[in-house]
């Protein structure tokens, strides 16, 4: 049987190497198609190239943090449409709150079940 071309793209954003091997692999299971940035500046630089239907962005990282990064693709005329979900271990009630209001569509705060972030982003698609 032929594979049946991805629904939708994900660029997934955080420095922690295990969680980005446990979601790509959950996410391409799920027929996503799946890029891997490590911060907030690849994650722009693939975001422009691939136009992803979703973000799910980490807030601390090296280099441009999530804040930053939400912040430029939400002024990218070609990102607009791009729905972004923060997965954060920052959990205070205030970044959740910063987040939301910057333009996140969802906030989510680790520790997570890969299930509880694939069915999300479903929702949220």
């Amino acid at each position: 049987m032929e594979n049946p071309k991805a629904e939708h793209k994900i660029l997934i954003v955080d420095d922690e190497p295990n969680i980005v091997m446990a979601l790509e692999y959950a996410f391409k299971k799920s027929n996503f198609e799946v890029f891997i940035a490590r911060d907030g500046e690849e994650a722009l630089q693939i975001a422009e190239s691939v136009l992803p239907d979703l973000v799910l962005l980490d807030i601390m990282m090296p280099n441009v943090d999530g804040y930053q990064t939400l912040k430029k693709i939400k002024e990218n005329e070609q990102m607009q449409h791009t729905k972004v979900v923060f997965l954060s271990a920052k959990n205070k009630h205030s970044d959740i709150q910063k987040g939301l209001d910057m333009g996140a569509d969802k906030y989510l705060t680790k520790p997570f079940t890969v299930k509880k972030i694939i069915e999300e982003v479903k929702e949220i698609i």
